[in-house]
């Protein structure tokens, strides 16, 4: 998750960029950088570190002009440097690039470009972006955008300037976000509206495939067809905390809508598609240390148990590790036998739950090393753990937990190839074709967001229900679990997860005509049984709701409630497959009218024993 903001105007340009900066460093502080156009010459100045780096290093070297684009940065993909900073720089050094995102094909695209005669410079992904406009611009830098657009295949916000073409900046989004801010003979874009708001109250939403040009007097949109467009103009007067939601109804929404960038944010950087190379800088074990591993004990609290839960067939399936996954609270007072040839990982979202804090503390009381995997940087489990790789969420402000989840799930893949990988139980080759297709997810989950509206019409339909009952088998029993944990954390209905193959020794005499049964179906080496356990709870009046994968043509003649999925490798599949569950909860919570964001009873961060 990064932060783009962007002038033009008659004011100096790199002021307003950097306070939009500032507002939006929550986004991304491993770098920072600007570029500024002045006397049709760009400005160019990054930084490595927080964006006070930045702002040191303009103090005796400031950039001059009244058009500009600045980026702050998590690094992602390539390695924290200045090299990797954006913005990022064609051949010419004229043409510069801020991005949002990530470029699924990149790889093909560079070759492409290299084999033309392109010289890149850094290691990121964006960087094609640049080049690609630079092999189209012919003087028309909305023509050469729009060309380039057209080979890229994944998710961007982005800005692009040229010196020989400075009166307009060329902005696009696609599976990102990027607000234009609208004023008096100056307009301005960022990604998040706390960034303008200390300059406008005007703002239009950018949607699904648009570019837009923005000159100082004038913006002119087009849609993904190349058509003129109009986009509704929107009058901000939000407080501080409504501005921090970015036009959705309640946090939670937002970031269930985020999760394709937390999770691209949380791999990119530390997983290379081009060589299978898997960085994770410090926040793993020693080659040798992870080939004398006897055991993995994954310790957390709720949604971050369930995560857990999916790491044990993680680690099992792909490192041949065996693991135990405890509940904090019961791990810290059952005594386990811990030795120095096992290792605790602890999963916390805010590095303070008093429990997994507990159980990381015993852990090191025997000897046992312990990996954190953790969103809040500078908490006390990661001050306390032998490392900590970091999810790179952001802030998330509901209490009921989702992009931190799915955060969770990818630092637990990271761990689980790298240690695949140092014990040689995955082959070069298939570890690639699994990084390849991690990469891909992001892009996956976007699709499966696009359920909304089919789970808030489900949830009309079930809004009165009294209990719900979730199921789901193998990685995805995990799921079922976090599904109802969801529906019972924020609409107040009493739900069960279980492994379907229990559903005969108990769950099985709860199914009536008055109990919804919720079912993760989508393909893989269970699909038979599963659709086995569904005409089970038909025969019994159960009401089915099927969570299957785009094409099922059984699903759609066995149930007659579904929702469709993009078709992922079962490996990936809980990632995808916990959308539709979050939404169909946030829906169901919304439809009977309870605080979403502040469930009763609940806090964000449990403290306290």
């Amino acid at each position: 998750m990064c932060g783009i903001v962007g002038y033009i105007g008659s004011k100096p340009a790199g002021d307003i960029i950097i306070d939009g900066l500032r507002r939006l460093e929550y986004r991304g502080y491993d770098s920072a950088g600007i570029a500024v156009l002045q006397d049709r010459a760009i400005e160019l100045r990054r930084s490595v570190g927080k964006l006070s780096a930045l702002v040191k290093a303009l103090e005796s070297n400031a950039v001059r002009g009244t058009v500009g684009i600045g980026h702050t940065r998590w690094a992602t993909h390539g390695r924290p440097c200045e090299e990797n900073a954006h913005p990022h720089t064609d051949c010419t050094g004229k043409i510069v690039v801020v991005h949002n995102g990530i470029i699924e094909n990149y790889l093909e695209l560079k070759k492409q470009l290299q084999q033309s005669g392109h010289v890149f410079k850094s290691e990121t992904d964006t960087e094609v972006i640049a080049h690609l406009v630079e092999a189209r611009f012919n003087g028309d830098l909305l023509q050469a955008v729009q060309g380039a657009l057209a080979q890229v295949r994944g998710a961007y916000a982005l800005g692009v300037i040229a010196a020989d073409e400075p009166g307009r900046i060329i902005v696009a989004r696609r599976d990102a976000p990027l607000i234009i801010g609208l004023g008096e003979g100056e307009n301005f874009l960022a990604s998040d509206i706390p960034a303008l708001l200390p300059y406008t109250r005007r703002m239009v939403f950018l949607e699904e495939g648009d570019l837009a040009a923005i000159s100082a007097d004038k913006v002119v949109i087009y849609n993904s067809g190349g058509e003129t467009v109009v986009r509704k103009e929107h009058s901000i007067a939000w407080d501080a905390v409504q501005a921090e939601k970015g036009g959705y109804k309640h946090f939670m929404l937002k970031e269930i809508f985020e999760q394709p960038q937390a999770i691209q944010d949380t791999f990119r950087g530390r997983l290379s598609p081009e060589d299978g190379a898997i960085n994770l800088d410090g926040a793993t074990l020693p080659a040798e240390a992870v080939r004398q591993l006897s055991k993995i004990y994954i310790v957390a609290c709720g949604t971050s148990y369930h995560a857990g839960l999916v790491g044990k067939f993680l680690f099992e399936n792909l490192a041949r590790i065996p693991v135990e996954v405890d509940i904090a609270s019961e791990f810290r007072y059952r005594s386990p036998v811990l030795d120095k040839n096992a290792v605790a990982i602890v999963i916390s979202q805010s590095g303070e739950t008093a429990d997994t804090l507990a159980a990381l503390r015993l852990s090191k009381q025997g000897k046992c090393p312990v990996i954190a995997v953790c969103n809040a940087i500078g908490s006390t489990v990661s001050r306390e753990a032998d490392a900590t790789l970091y999810t790179r969420c952001g802030p998330e402000i509901g209490v009921a937990s989702t992009k931190a989840f799915t955060g969770q799930l990818t630092a637990l893949y990271l761990l689980a190839f790298d240690w695949a990988g140092k014990r040689g139980t995955l082959t070069g080759d298939t570890l690639l074709r699994l990084i390849r297709e991690l990469w891909e997810v992001p892009g996956k989950v976007s699709e499966a967001l696009k359920s909304s509206d089919t789970m808030r019409s489900l949830a009309k339909e079930f809004s009165q229900a009294r209990d719900f009952l979730y199921l789901g088998r193998n990685i995805n029993y995990p799921v079922a679990l976090e599904g109802a944990l969801k529906l019972k954390e924020i609409s107040y209905i009493h739900a069960e997860g279980y492994p379907a193959g229990e559903m005969k020794h108990g769950p099985i005499a709860l199914i009536d005509e008055d109990m919804p049964v919720m079912v993760v179906a989508t393909a893989g080496k269970v699909y038979e049984k599963i659709l086995g356990n569904i005409e089970e709870a038909q025969a019994r009046g159960g009401t089915i709701i099927a969570v299957a994968t785009e094409g099922d043509e059984a699903i759609k003649s066995k149930t007659s409630h579904h929702v469709f999925v993009p078709h992922v490798d079962e490996l990936f599949s809980p990632i995808i497959n916990v959308v539709p569950l979050q939404l169909f909860s946030y829906h169901m919570a919304v439809q009977r009218g309870c605080d979403v964001d502040q469930p009763r009873n609940l806090a964000k961060s449990v403290t306290v024993e």
